[in-house]
């Protein structure tokens, strides 16, 4: 008879023995790791199932082989070019030193024998592994492969010197370098220049790419957690070149100019992941402007725990989605997450057994099982004749992109008073100036009382660097000052950010900040009566509704982000 719990061996031993993980634990690790065709340590550090620093030390010493903190590596000092980066990549080995023929690699598993004997095999050298810790490791790679990567200013080659003699850069109304347009279009050093952009702005995590001409010099800069910073400034020749060349990969008409051009591009990085591009042009007095819109689908699938709802605040926009009908809007400017909180709310409610119809301008990320439908006012489809749609289409669940007019309020609240649950956007800077917008807009006060039930105000804060982030020095008195409560305080971790190569500035990444208001019977008497929004915001705060401020500080004193960005993104 088969052995139901076969003795464990090697590392998955050692782990329990050291008291590093349960046995059950590892057993079902072990298994997962088995059908995933992944090695123990990877699924463990993956899964996030235990400290890596700790597995990494463990398994040193149950092999026997020295183990390297790559915090304390010099990158500069790993061998150049000695290891194919398709080897790296597909092995998770990085070459740290050679000594004669002798060449030591970093690895977090060193129970994968093939991936020594494959590196040996294709360098003609012999591999020794030195165990260092997978989430080092994984960065540690990513830098490597980019220091081998050439420069954006590099892939241009020849064409950094270019000059267009004879011909005039002019204003919009002017055509001139016409045909050198077309033709530069797909010269490969442009095509290459553009590629290493987009690249560049995917593994840089940025939100958005600007091609920007002017008179003397073309700038291209990326928006990364909210923040845009220049990256390249090719030669102003090459503008009308680079703006062909993505008019080409989004399908424009590339001999218009006049006007502005929305388009589409789609990126395939792997067999398993593709980031799609939502592109605009604009004619500008030097040229046309490009800005691209990054959209990662998998943005959508993160997950409700990952935005920053606070707890109370989170628990609100699942009990509003589970009711079978009612209004839920989410509010804030442009680029504050909004598309990203609705279609993780969308994610949950995405069943076989609800029929989800969307009307978008336009429609950002596709949802396998919701019915995406992209609006055009040019032919007559607009988010009005959309809705009146949806409602002959047995829906159960509508979402609307922007409440733009009127008329699409009206339709959306009748949708949400005869058993639909509606979701929508507005452009409005805080959960009460939501309603009173609605009713400055002509919806019928006893309309949005009976219709919205729940409201979300929300911001994108930068995530301090947990790598190099410092307490702050601030004065108790000052805190308060800025709205901390003597509550909030203890306790509090407030940091500072410094900046490390592991991040930005000393942040990284980006978190939520929300003022979530459910409309309740007091809320819904002050709409009767017409009250504005700050009689609104007053009952808010008396329910105990914390306002945009408040979450941010919340945010500030849990060592999230720090205080001069809660500056930056809320006001008091």
């Amino acid at each position: 008879m088969n052995n139901p719990n076969p003795p464990l061996n090697g590392l998955a031993r050692r782990l329990v023995y050291d008291g590093v993980l349960d046995e059950s634990l590892v057993r079902k690790a072990q298994e997962a790791a088995n059908k995933e065709k992944k090695s123990l340590v990877s699924h463990l550090v993956s899964k996030n199932l235990a400290d890596g620093l700790k597995i990494a030390a463990t398994a040193s010493d149950e092999f026997g082989i020295p183990f390297l903190d790559l915090q304390s590596f010099e990158a500069s000092l790993a061998p150049q070019k000695v290891v194919d980066n398709k080897l790296i990549k597909n092995f998770h080995a990085l070459p740290l030193w050679q000594r004669g023929k002798r060449l030591f690699l970093g690895m977090s598993d060193p129970t994968n024998l093939h991936a020594l004997d494959q590196i040996k095999f294709h360098t003609g050298l012999t591999t020794e592994a030195i165990i260092v810790e997978e989430s080092a490791l994984q960065a540690a790679i990513e830098k490597y492969m980019a220091s081998q990567e050439e420069s954006l200013t590099d892939s241009l080659g020849d064409m950094d010197d270019l000059s267009l003699e004879g011909l005039e850069v002019g204003g919009v109304d002017e055509d001139p370098n016409k045909d050198a347009d077309l033709k530069g279009a797909d010269e490969a050093p442009v095509v290459k220049f553009v590629n290493k952009v987009l690249l560049d702005a995917i593994r840089g995590g940025a939100s958005d790419i600007h091609f920007e001409p002017y008179e003397k010099v073309y700038r291209i800069r990326f928006r990364t957690d909210g923040i845009l910073h220049e990256v390249a400034q090719p030669p102003v020749a090459l503008g009308f070149r680079l703006a062909a060349r993505l008019k080409v990969m989004s399908q424009m008409d590339i001999s218009e100019r006049r006007i502005p051009q929305d388009g589409r591009i789609k990126m395939k990085l792997s067999k398993t992941r593709a980031i799609d591009f939502r592109v605009n042009t604009l004619p500008t007095l030097w040229g046309e402007k490009v800005v691209l819109r990054i959209l990662d689908p998998s943005s959508a699938q993160m997950g409700i725990d990952a935005l920053g709802y606070e707890a109370e605040q989170k628990k609100m926009y699942l009990e509003a989605l589970n009711q079978p009908q009612g209004m839920i809007l989410v509010t804030g400017p442009t680029g504050s997450g909004k598309t990203v909180s609705l279609y993780t709310g969308l994610n949950i409610l995405n069943t076989v057994e609800r029929n989800i119809s969307t009307a978008e301008d336009p429609v950002e990320i596709n949802l396998e099982g919701i019915n995406q439908v992209h609006v055009n006012a040019k032919v007559g489809l607009g988010f009005p004749e959309a809705l009146r749609s949806f409602l002959r289409q047995d829906p159960d669940i509508i979402m609307v992109g922007e409440i733009r007019d009127l008329e699409t309020a009206e339709i959306g609240i009748k949708a949400a008073q005869t058993g639909h649950l509606v979701l929508s956007t507005l452009h409005t800077n805080s959960a009460p100036e939501t309603l009173t917008r609605l009713l400055n807009m002509g919806v019928p006060a006893f309309n949005v009382a009976t219709s919205v039930s729940l409201i979300i105000a929300q911001r994108l804060a930068r995530r301090l660097c947990k790598e190099c982030a410092v307490p702050a020095d601030i004065p108790r008195e000052t805190l308060l000052e800025e709205g901390f409560t003597p509550e909030l305080l203890e306790g509090a971790s407030i940091l500072h950010p410094v900046g490390c190569e592991r991040c930005n500035n000393g942040y990284k990444g980006r978190v939520g900040i929300y003022e979530v208001v459910r409309i309740t019977p007091e809320i819904s008497r002050i709409i009767m009566e017409n009250g504005n929004s700050l009689v609104i915001a007053e009952q808010a705060q008396k329910e105990g509704f914390a306002n945009l401020r408040q979450s941010a500080l919340k945010k500030c004193a849990q060592g999230i982000t720090s205080l001069e960005e809660v500056n930056r993104v809320t006001k008091d």
